[in-house]
């Protein structure tokens, strides 16, 4: 009997690995774009199995547009919210510290 790896996450609608909240593209970068590999990912992450590692990979390049898609609009929201917000606390206290108007002590 097969076992499902992947369901879409009920409130983000996200392609999950089932009980990890794990995202497919959370994989997906993980070995495509730092280099992991499934045992390293499973090191990493021991409530996952092998084939919850290689279920997303195979469900990422299944759904690779759909999945890119999401990606990117996350990435756009991201950065849209870094310009409504402008620099947090700590951004402002190191381009502070940058000009010298801060000074740390010793």
């Amino acid at each position: 009997m097969s076992k499902a790896h992947i369901q879409n996450d009920p409130t983000t609608g996200k392609p999950c690995i089932v009980g990890s909240g794990i995202r497919v593209w959370d994989v997906y970068v993980l070995h495509e774009r730092q280099g992991k590999t499934p045992d390293e990912i499973v090191a990493a992450f021991p409530h996952l199995t092998l084939a919850d590692v290689h279920a997303a990979l195979a469900y990422y390049w299944d759904n690779k547009q759909e999945i890119d898609r999401q990606m990117k609009e996350a990435d756009e929201f991201v950065a849209q919210l870094k310009v409504t917000s402008g620099p947090g606390p700590l951004a402002r206290k190191l381009a502070a510290t940058e000009k010298g108007r801060d000074r740390i002590s010793s």
